[in-house]
């Protein structure tokens, strides 16, 4: 079954048209994964356009792929979505909140390290999610193993914290870094005035974030 739907936002000109292509392999599949993933990039892909990348491409195609045993990626505009982790978890329709902030983050390659791209979809996911309770979902727990360089959830903490402690619009700000490739280790000391590695050791004394 193939379908094609256009979604359109309140403040989208008919010229910046929200079009989204659909395709899902799996006919077994239940139509609730549809219409969740519809909503959440009816409702959060403007928002993210608005906040990190206005000049982020509008035409989007998402395929639920029986073939594909991860869980899910985006590349070139799709997002694949696997049918056999959606039979697993059918309330992870959040994993769309972060497929698409790759879409929106679009970075030149070489623009930086991929455990703050990763980490940065996963902060984007916390705090844009529409239902990750429902998930299961939670930003990791802190533990004295962990690194910024984990990525996903263990960075995104991090993030949060940073956030919270220093500059509440340093992700943004990373974002649109690594989309220019202007991205250094430098400019954590430029925004917070401490080194990426004395933050992590600050955060590592008191994790804990509101």
């Amino acid at each position: 079954m193939s379908l094609a739907f256009v979604i359109c936002s309140f403040g989208f000109s008919q010229k910046n048209k929200l079009t989204i292509s659909y395709q899902n392999d799996d006919t077994t599949l239940s139509n609730d994964i549809e219409v969740g993933f519809k909503k959440i990039v009816y409702t959060n892909y403007p928002k993210l356009m608005k906040d990190f990348n206005p000049k982020a491409r509008t035409d989007l195609k998402i395929k639920i792929d029986t073939a594909y045993n991860g869980v899910a990626y985006a590349h070139n505009g799709q997002v694949v979505v696997s049918s056999k982790w959606m039979h697993s978890n059918p309330k992870d329709l959040d994993l769309m909140t972060h497929e698409i902030m790759h879409i929106i983050q679009s970075y030149p390659g070489g623009a930086g390290p991929g455990w703050l791209t990763e980490g940065i979809a996963d902060y984007v996911r916390f705090k844009y999610g529409l239902d990750n309770e429902s998930a299961g979902w939670s930003l990791t727990p802190f533990d004295a193993k962990h690194h910024y360089t984990n990525s996903y959830r263990i960075t995104a903490r991090f993030l949060e914290w940073v956030s919270q402690h220093y500059d509440d619009t340093i992700v943004y700000k990373l974002d649109d870094h690594l989309r220019n490739k202007t991205y250094s280790d430098s400019l954590w000391n430029k925004y917070t005035g401490s080194t990426l590695d004395e933050l992590w050791e600050a955060y590592t004394q008191d994790p804990k974030i509101s």
